[in-house]
Formats: structure tokens, sequence, C-alpha cells
């Protein structure tokens, strides 16, 4: 006689184990424990075999049926209990190759050669925002639309940047996962044009050479640390890269040529540059070389010399004297030397592009190397720092005069 819901239900345990039949080959074995267990009995190759279902109440009396007619029907020709076993091992396969390990995998073989601040942004954005949603998931099986949804929930709190950063690290990911076995295909690429549209915004800078005059001078009187002053005071100079700056070795700089010689594995391009040293670039490195000139660093970390100052410092700086992210960022110096290089003292655009690093090519197309053009580039830095000289000047009478200096 078929058993009932009721009856499972009210089934207790004695002082051995028993069985509670249902029909089928199905039975409710109650143990002297109180368990109570689904089991199949069935023949397989002419030898009598056993089938777990599940347990009783996870698995109820309903449920333990269907699962004893899925297995009835692989019979005689397949075996229930390897296909479960099979089953098992795949569940077991899926679970071990998770997007979180398989992406940890990935940051550990491809983020060596990065930089540290890039290393440090990957790994937040994968902990924040990747694996909470999917770090457990099987990397086989996640869906498009199971990504997008992740993305869209970076997105709709404002970080468009960093929701399109997080697809493109996901699907870096997903790649490795398919070149190592562990899925078969990328799923985010089918998410192309699907977030909304980062619209990049460019550095701010002061290029208004009045203005330029007065945060000149605000400088000089700038009250932080020694070592943030000089280097707020060399950017303008040098209008090099922030991080380029806060690199800066003292063994990387020529005294006697009066250059500073950065190696390729620190420049965005990976080539190596020549930044010129004007006389007052050279006076504040003199100056701070007795503070710091015994370490690596020209521009050392507060918290010990085997670190560079701070992505901040400059950056803090320019909001101490009152100019915020819409007015003047450390990178903005760039954009300031590259406008009125061009548009006030007339020099060269190839020159001013060489100068900042940019990639510069020959009417064949060939990019030229880094000491093209060097006399005439170290003419420019000289007449850009006697420029800012002259701003500082003029800003200090309260008389600013534009001319073309060249």
């Amino acid at each position: 006689m078929p058993l009932t819901a009721l009856a499972v239900k009210q089934a207790k345990p004695k002082e051995s184990d028993y069985k509670l039949t249902d029909g089928g080959g199905m039975y409710l074995l109650v143990s002297k424990k109180g368990g109570k267990y689904w089991r199949l009995k069935y023949r397989f190759a002419g030898k009598e075999k056993v089938l777990a279902l599940g347990v009783y109440p996870s698995v109820s009396l309903e449920q333990a049926r269907q699962e004893r007619d899925k297995a009835k029907k692989l019979l005689p020709n397949t075996d229930p209990n390897s296909v479960k076993r099979v089953d098992k091992a795949s569940n077991l396969e899926a679970a071990e190759n998770n997007f979180e390990l398989v992406a940890t995998e990935w940051y550990s073989n491809h983020m060596v050669n990065k930089s540290d601040s890039h290393r440090t942004r990957t790994w937040r954005l994968l902990k924040n925002d990747l694996f909470p949603p999917l770090g457990k998931r099987p990397i086989s099986d996640i869906t498009p639309p199971e990504l997008l949804k992740v993305l869209r929930r970076v997105e709709s709190r404002g970080a468009i940047d960093t929701a399109h950063r997080a697809h493109q690290t996901a699907g870096q990911v997903f790649r490795y996962a398919v070149a190592t076995g562990r899925a078969e295909r990328d799923p985010s690429a089918d998410l192309r044009g699907a977030l909304k549209i980062h619209i990049k915004k460019h550095h701010a800078a002061i290029t208004e050479p009045k203005e330029l005059g007065k945060l000149l001078l605000a400088m000089d009187s700038f009250g932080g640390t020694p070592v943030v002053k000089a280097a707020l005071q060399l950017s303008p100079l040098l209008f090099v890269r922030p991080k380029e700056l806060r690199h800066m070795e003292w063994t990387e700089i020529d005294w006697d040529q009066a250059l500073w010689q950065i190696p390729a594995d620190k420049m965005k391009m990976k080539e190596p540059h020549i930044v010129p040293l004007s006389v007052q670039a050279i006076a504040i490195l003199e100056e701070i070389h007795s503070l710091t000139g015994r370490g690596k660093y020209v521009f050392p970390s507060a918290r010990g010399g085997s670190r560079p100052l701070s992505e901040n410092g400059v950056r803090v700086a320019l909001r101490t004297m009152g100019y915020d992210n819409d007015t003047m960022t450390a990178h903005g110096f760039r954009a300031t030397a590259r406008t009125i290089l061009d548009e006030v003292l007339c020099f060269r655009v190839d020159l001013i592009e060489h100068q900042l690093a940019h990639t510069v090519r020959d009417t064949n197309g060939r990019a030229y190397n880094r000491t093209k053009h060097l006399p005439q580039r170290k003419d420019m830095m000289q007449k850009w720092a006697d420029y800012l000289n002259g701003l500082k000047l003029k800003a200090q009478n309260g008389n600013i005069i534009a001319g073309r200096f060249k």
C-alpha cells in the first residue's frame, strides 16, 4: 500500500531500523535514532542495488517519487548510481571552479607586472563589486543577464566608470576560464553597448596666464611638508604625469647635464623619457636633496622612505590652497603647459608633444627617439620656467601681462 504524507510525518523510531514501503521499489528507512531516508531498491546487471533518493523532510514524499521515476527511466540500460556519481563529481568540480577561485587565480598570474595602484584598484573592484554576487557561482554557469544585473548595480550608484572597468575585468576572468578549460565562453562579450556611455572628463587645468600666476604664487606660500611643497612646485615646471613625478629617484638625475632620465618601465608608453631640468627645477631639487638625498625617492612617503609620495599628495595640497577638482588637478599641469607653450609662447607643437612623452612620428610614420630635438627642448623648458617666474612676479605686483616670450 502506498505511503501517505501523514504516515511519513508520524513515523517514529523503534529499537532498530525499519522500512515503510511505498511501491515501485521505493521505501522510507526509519533509523533507530529518528532519521528518515528515502531509498530505491532495484536490480542492474543481475545484481540488487540501492539508490539514495534524499532525506526527509528536506525531500518530501512527492519529490522522492519523482526521483524514483527518473531513476527507473534509466533502467535497464544505465545504472542510476553511476549517473548520480557523475553528477556529484560534476557539481563538485563546478563548485570548486567558482568565479572567485578562478578570478583569484587570474589575478595572481596576470597582475604581477602591473603597478601597485592598478593591482589595488583591480582587487578592490573584484572584492567589493564582483565577488559578493558572483564569487560562489560556478563560473561556467554565469549567464550574460546575470552579469549585466551585477554591473547595473554598480552603475545605479553613479559609478559609470567603475561599471565599465568591472565589465572589462570580468571579461578577462571569463576568457582566462575559457583558456584553462573551466568555461565554454565569455558571457561579457554579449554585453557590449549594454552599459551607459562613459563620458570621459578631462583633467581640470588653468590655462589663463593671470590665474596661473596666482596659483604659482600660492604654491610658494604653501605651508605643508617640504616634500609635498617641492613636488607641488616642480609639477608645473616639468609637467610630467603625477605618477612619474612621485616615483622620481635620485639615481635618475644627471646633475652635470641637468637632465632627468626616466626609465621605460615608469612611463605610460613604456618608452624611456628625458626631461631637461631648468635652473629653477635644479634649485628646487638641490634644496630637497638635503632632506631626502640619502634615500631612494626624491619625494618619499611620510610613512617611510621605501615608498614614494602618495598619489594624493599634490592633489590635497591644491585643495588646501582652495583649488578644487573642477579648477585644477595635478595632471592638469600638462594641459596648462600644452596650451600656453603653443598659444602664448608659440613653440613648435612637435617639441611640446615630445616633452609631454606623447608618441610623435616622422613623415615615414616612425616614432622619434627620446633624444630627438633635445637641445631645442632644453631651450623650451628653460624659457617655460622663466615665463612662469614672470607670471609669479606680476601676480605679486598685481599686474599680469601675457607676452610672446620666444
